[in-house]
Protein backbone atom coordinates (compact mmCIF):
# COMPACT_ATOMS: atom_id res chain seq x y z
CA UNK A 1 0.00 0.00 0.00
CA UNK A 2 2.78 2.58 -0.70
CA UNK A 3 0.36 4.73 -2.48
CA UNK A 4 -0.78 5.72 1.61
CA UNK A 5 -0.35 9.30 2.57
CA UNK A 6 0.26 9.60 6.83
CA UNK A 7 1.13 12.69 8.70
CA UNK A 8 2.35 11.80 11.84
CA UNK A 9 1.65 15.03 14.35
CA UNK A 10 4.38 14.49 17.43
CA UNK A 11 4.67 16.86 20.30
CA UNK A 12 8.10 18.20 20.77
CA UNK A 13 7.44 17.74 25.02
CA UNK A 14 9.18 14.93 26.26
CA UNK A 15 11.66 15.07 23.62
CA UNK A 16 13.63 12.26 24.53
CA UNK A 17 10.61 9.95 24.20
CA UNK A 18 8.64 11.11 21.81
CA UNK A 19 11.92 11.48 18.88
CA UNK A 20 12.37 7.34 19.46
CA UNK A 21 8.12 7.05 19.46
CA UNK A 22 8.38 8.95 15.67
CA UNK A 23 11.59 7.30 14.82
CA UNK A 24 8.94 4.22 15.55
CA UNK A 25 6.50 5.19 13.30
CA UNK A 26 8.59 5.70 10.61
CA UNK A 27 10.37 2.44 10.83
CA UNK A 28 6.97 1.04 10.50
CA UNK A 29 5.83 3.16 7.49
CA UNK A 30 8.70 2.55 5.48
CA UNK A 31 7.52 1.50 2.20
CA UNK A 32 4.48 1.98 3.28
CA UNK A 33 3.34 5.35 2.44
CA UNK A 34 4.40 8.84 2.18
CA UNK A 35 4.96 9.97 5.64
CA UNK A 36 4.66 13.80 6.55
CA UNK A 37 6.09 14.92 10.34
CA UNK A 38 4.93 17.73 11.89
CA UNK A 39 5.66 18.96 14.99
CA UNK A 40 3.40 20.54 17.32
CA UNK A 41 4.75 21.88 21.17
CA UNK A 42 2.88 19.04 23.20
CA UNK A 43 0.25 16.72 24.16
CA UNK A 44 -2.76 19.66 24.13
CA UNK A 45 -2.48 20.64 20.55
CA UNK A 46 -2.08 17.66 18.45
CA UNK A 47 -5.75 17.33 18.17
CA UNK A 48 -6.25 20.63 16.44
CA UNK A 49 -3.54 20.17 14.39
CA UNK A 50 -4.65 16.02 13.44
CA UNK A 51 -8.06 17.96 12.44
CA UNK A 52 -6.33 20.45 10.16
CA UNK A 53 -4.70 17.57 8.85
CA UNK A 54 -7.23 15.47 8.16
CA UNK A 55 -9.33 18.65 6.82
CA UNK A 56 -6.71 19.21 4.53
CA UNK A 57 -7.58 16.26 2.02
CA UNK A 58 -3.61 15.60 2.04
CA UNK A 59 -3.47 12.48 4.02
CA UNK A 60 -5.29 8.98 4.04
CA UNK A 61 -4.66 8.64 8.03
CA UNK A 62 -3.11 10.77 11.14
CA UNK A 63 -0.38 9.05 13.31
CA UNK A 64 -0.74 11.56 16.93
CA UNK A 65 2.38 10.90 19.34
CA UNK A 66 3.21 12.08 22.45
CA UNK A 67 4.15 11.57 25.78
CA UNK A 68 2.69 12.85 29.16
CA UNK A 69 4.45 12.07 32.49
CA UNK A 70 2.48 11.95 35.49
CA UNK A 71 3.95 15.07 38.25
CA UNK A 72 2.83 16.34 41.23
CA UNK A 73 -0.33 18.41 40.00
CA UNK A 74 -3.40 17.10 38.50
CA UNK A 75 -1.92 18.77 35.28
CA UNK A 76 -1.35 15.00 33.72
CA UNK A 77 -5.19 14.18 34.12
CA UNK A 78 -6.19 17.35 32.20
CA UNK A 79 -4.00 16.75 29.25
CA UNK A 80 -3.84 13.30 29.09
CA UNK A 81 -8.00 13.74 28.83
CA UNK A 82 -7.97 16.72 26.43
CA UNK A 83 -5.63 14.90 23.93
CA UNK A 84 -7.21 11.39 23.95
CA UNK A 85 -10.87 12.54 23.95
CA UNK A 86 -9.93 15.43 21.08
CA UNK A 87 -7.80 12.81 18.67
CA UNK A 88 -10.33 9.87 18.91
CA UNK A 89 -13.01 13.04 18.14
CA UNK A 90 -10.90 13.84 15.08
CA UNK A 91 -11.48 10.89 13.59
CA UNK A 92 -15.50 10.42 14.12
CA UNK A 93 -15.54 14.04 12.73
CA UNK A 94 -13.60 14.10 9.45
CA UNK A 95 -13.90 9.99 8.67
CA UNK A 96 -10.23 9.95 8.59
CA UNK A 97 -8.16 7.18 10.55
CA UNK A 98 -5.86 8.96 13.51
CA UNK A 99 -4.47 6.50 15.81
CA UNK A 100 -3.32 7.16 19.24
CA UNK A 101 0.17 6.62 20.21
CA UNK A 102 0.54 9.30 23.34
CA UNK A 103 2.32 7.55 26.00
CA UNK A 104 0.26 8.48 29.44
CA UNK A 105 2.99 7.40 31.86
CA UNK A 106 3.47 7.23 35.69
CA UNK A 107 7.02 7.35 35.14
CA UNK A 108 9.81 8.15 33.00
CA UNK A 109 11.14 4.72 33.39
CA UNK A 110 7.77 3.51 31.90
CA UNK A 111 7.89 5.71 28.79
CA UNK A 112 11.15 4.83 27.74
CA UNK A 113 9.85 1.37 28.14
CA UNK A 114 7.48 2.19 25.72
CA UNK A 115 9.60 3.85 23.43
CA UNK A 116 12.44 1.16 22.79
CA UNK A 117 13.41 0.54 19.23
CA UNK A 118 12.13 -2.02 17.12
CA UNK A 119 8.22 -3.61 17.16
CA UNK A 120 7.80 -3.04 21.05
CA UNK A 121 7.74 0.98 20.77
CA UNK A 122 4.28 2.14 20.74
CA UNK A 123 4.85 4.76 17.71
CA UNK A 124 5.40 1.83 15.65
CA UNK A 125 1.90 0.53 16.83
CA UNK A 126 0.15 3.53 16.02
CA UNK A 127 1.80 3.99 12.36
CA UNK A 128 0.72 0.21 11.89
CA UNK A 129 -3.09 0.55 13.19
CA UNK A 130 -3.03 3.36 10.42
CA UNK A 131 -1.69 1.26 7.68
CA UNK A 132 -4.45 -0.73 8.83
CA UNK A 133 -7.44 1.18 9.47
CA UNK A 134 -7.08 2.66 6.03
CA UNK A 135 -7.15 -0.66 4.63
CA UNK A 136 -10.05 -1.26 6.77
CA UNK A 137 -12.25 1.84 5.61
CA UNK A 138 -11.26 1.20 1.77
CA UNK A 139 -12.64 -1.98 2.52
CA UNK A 140 -16.00 -0.93 3.69
CA UNK A 141 -16.27 1.57 0.53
Amino acid sequence: MADLRIAIVASRFNPEITERLVAGAQEALRGEAAVTLIHVPGAFEIPLTAKQAALSGRFDAIVALGCVIRGETAHFEFISQVASHGIAQVGLETGIPVTFGVLTAETDEQAMARSVPGPDNKGYHAAQAAVEMVRVLRGLR
